[in-house]
């Protein structure tokens, strides 16, 4: 997708005066996603672990961007700085109306070969953190009178994938904690999901060698099992999940609340 050109799918000015936190900036769909929010206007502020990354993707943004590029280094599975580092965000860079959870899955494998401490730290920097950031904003939100909450999880809180048990169980578990904070948030606040499905990111790449150590199956024999799963036939561009999150983070989007919405090339079987 060619995103200074005319396939850009929503107005530049769309997000203007909106402040979009997003999680997982720094490559993939969490890198997409901030090019896209930062075309439609919003000011955005890149948070993810590797500064060096981050940098990169700031600087290409500031080539189009119209609104303030900024980014923070943050380990998401060191809980006890998340609220110095929404603090710091919220004081210097100004209240956040779009917030993207969105952090890198664990590794794949059969479900019973996982020990329980296998849990601990997925658990921790996908749903602990996201609980805590969106706990710390949501009276911000409020206050400002708009809020979007946007989780990028997987498609396997509808269909479970094979050898990706640890995966499934926590993004089911991501899914159920939207849906109930659904009921519960200020009727200005949206809070959705993006199921994005089998998409040309490092991420997919890291999870087919790992589906090749632990069950032996080929990197060739592993992507054409996936493949002919999906009728698009190809994977999917992180720009077009971007579009799909970008969409859910509009004002005209207020309607949309509590929904799991995939981006897989037509992956799933369910209706």
């Amino acid at each position: 997708m060619d995103l200074l050109n005319h396939s850009f799918p929503f107005s530049k000015t769309a997000l203007n005066g909106k402040h979009a936190l997003i999680f997982g900036a720094s490559k993939g769909i969490g890198a997409a996603t901030a090019k896209m929010m930062a075309m439609a206007g919003a000011d955005v502020t890149l948070c993810a672990r590797n500064s060096e990354s981050l940098k990169r993707v700031k600087d290409e943004i500031e080539t189009f961007a119209t609104g303030r590029i900024s980014f923070r280094n943050v380990d998401l599975e060191e809980l006890s700085v998340i609220d110095e580092i929404i603090d710091e965000i919220t004081t210097n860079l100004g209240p956040v109306h779009i917030l993207v959870n969105n952090s890198g899955g664990p590794p794949g494998g059969p479900l019973l070969k996982n020990s329980v401490e296998d849990f601990d730290a997925p658990f921790t920097r996908h749903l602990h953190a996201a609980h805590k950031i969106t706990q710390r904003l949501v009276p911000l939100m409020e206050s400002e009178g708009f809020g979007r909450i946007i989780q990028i999880i997987s498609t396997s809180v509808k269909e479970p994938i094979p050898n990706l048990g640890l995966s499934n169980t926590l993004r089911g578990a991501m899914a159920s904690w939207s849906k109930s904070l659904s009921r519960e948030l200020h009727p200005c606040i949206t809070i959705n999901n993006v199921l994005p499905g089998f998409t040309d990111t490092e991420r997919l790449g890291s999870l087919a060698e790992s589906i090749n150590q632990k069950t032996g199956k080929s990197i060739d024999e592993i992507h054409d099992g996936w493949m002919g799963q999906v009728p698009i036939e190809r994977l999917v561009d992180p720009l077009e999940t971007a579009s799909a999150i970008t969409f859910l983070a509009l004002p005209s989007s207020g309607a949309i609340r509590g929904v799991s919405l995939a981006v897989d090339g037509g992956r799933l079987r369910s209706i």
